[in-house]
């Protein structure tokens, strides 16, 4: 697959000054001479690399001028792919670059896959495969501390983390196949102790990264907070206020919220997917009562619920019944309208009522209390635990399983050497544990695995 070239359109289609179209592979240059024309520089694919050059993209069959355009050249395997690789950046828009495109095509390119560049990156030896998945995630990061963990990931500290750990266990496997190769030879006893605990050792740095592997999951993928309460408490009027927009309608009406709606906000880093839900009761209306389902639907899958009551009208028999829906899960409970309420809710029978400490008190509308809340989603959402500033973050659920996965076949390798059950049972376990960590680099993984990996990406990338 790496002997032909690609071609795909790098930058988001839509109107925008530049659209930049990519092409790699041995004929990349090659198809760069066909369809570009510079203004002066005639032999420019022979200067040196990372220049660029001025000129036109014109069709080969019928001269036609598609576009006005800087081409530049990178040569393998100084590139990103460590092929040569030719970028030609045309204007932005639809037209102009599917135009362009064209004509590359005809030229012998074919159009990528999503994701093939940072494929052909990896399958080089540009990039590892935890540093390529980490391009990913830097495009959809959706806060500085999430795209940090991203970047620090591309730079290899996982990867390093990862290799020294494989390192470890080639010596420990180095050994237990000597001990394999020569059985009439007595192991002492203080050897195969020494040998667990190096395996503790081991243990000890994979735990580490799985404490921290749900906060780095937090910052890839954001946390799912849903807002519920009983109708007209104010959960839209919460939204707004966290967004610092009005994004939902809100009224003195009972009700008025009849559908979700999902938003995206920053809190110190933190990226929470906060979702305004219907109000919970019982209702003849069929669009309210859709909406109220929903909601029901999206408690379940929630990570975080911000519970809203309403301190004006004190606590309920509704808001008993939202309670209900919320058992098992990680709870803020938020007391809204301490503006115009004289505290109606006796809070010491709240907590022994519904078991939970943390609450809250605020004016969604007036804007009160608003930090504390922020700061008290971060206290429970981290408890206490790194921030992405700290340490090296496991952010990838697929990382996390196979840390897992070596975790387990290295807590049997200590189990055995620990009581001496025979060596080639523990060879099985560390040579596994091995591999498994292989998955995250990508020293050792399967061809499905990794299509299924770049199938991800974005065209062009």
């Amino acid at each position: 697959m790496l002997d032909d070239t690609i071609v795909a359109i790098a930058t988001p289609l839509g109107e925008g000054s530049i659209g930049v179209i990519r092409i790699s592979g041995p004929e990349a240059i090659a198809v760069g001479r066909r369809v570009f024309q510079p203004k002066v520089n005639r032999d420019w694919y022979i200067k040196d690399n990372y220049k660029l050059v001025y000129g036109h993209v014109v069709d080969p069959d019928s001269r036609e001028i598609i576009d006005e355009v800087l081409l530049s050249v990178m040569r393998g395997p100084r590139s990103f792919t460590a092929e040569d690789v030719v970028e030609i950046s045309c204007h932005g828009g639809i037209v102009p670059l599917r135009r362009v495109l064209e004509v590359v095509l005809r030229q012998g390119a074919r159009l990528a896959e999503p994701g093939e560049f940072s494929k052909r990156a990896f399958l080089n030896g540009r990039l590892d495969l935890a540093q390529a998945e980490s391009i990913i995630d830097i495009i959809r990061a959706k806060t500085d501390a999430g795209a940090k963990i991203a970047m620090a990931q591309l730079g290899g500290k996982l990867s390093e983390q990862v290799n020294e750990l494989q390192q470890e266990l080639l010596g420990l496997l180095a050994r237990i196949e000597a001990i394999i190769d020569f059985p009439e030879d007595d192991i002492p006893a203080e050897n195969l102790e020494e040998m667990a605990d190096r395996c503790s050792g081991l243990l000890k740095v994979i735990e580490q990264l799985l404490d921290h592997a749900d906060t780095g999951k937090i910052y890839r993928e954001g946390l799912r907070t849903v807002i519920v309460g009983k109708p007209n408490v104010g959960k839209s009027s919460l939204l707004n206020a966290l967004l610092r927009e009005q994004r939902a309608i809100v009224t003195d009406i009972p009700g008025t919220t009849r559908d979700v709606i999902e938003e995206v906000i920053n809190i110190k880093g933190v990226p929470l997917k906060i979702i305004d839900t219907a109000g919970m009761r019982e209702t003849r209306d069929l669009v309210e009562k859709l909406g109220v389902e929903r909601s029901r639907q999206l408690l379940h899958q929630a990570d975080l619920v911000l519970l809203v009551l309403d301190a004006s009208t004190g606590f309920t028999e509704d808001d008993l019944k939202v309670v209900s829906l919320i058992k098992d899960k990680k709870v803020l409970v938020i007391i809204n309208k301490i503006d115009i309420a004289d505290h109606a809710i006796d809070y010491e029978q709240l907590k022994q009522l519904i078991g939970y400490s943390d609450i809250l008190e605020i004016s969604a509308q007036k804007k009160i209390g608003l930090e504390r809340l922020e700061q008290s989603i971060l206290n429970l959402v981290l408890e206490g635990k790194v921030t992405a500033a700290d340490n090296i973050l496991v952010s990838n659920s697929r990382h996390k399983h196979a840390l897992e996965r070596a975790k387990h076949h290295l807590t049997e390798a200590r189990r055995g050497l620990a009581e001496a059950v025979p060596a080639d049972l523990v060879s099985i376990d560390l040579k596994s544990a091995w591999e498994i960590l292989g998955e995250i680099t990508g020293n050792h993984v399967t061809e499905d695995l990794i299509d299924r990996i770049f199938a991800d990406f974005c065209i062009g990338k």
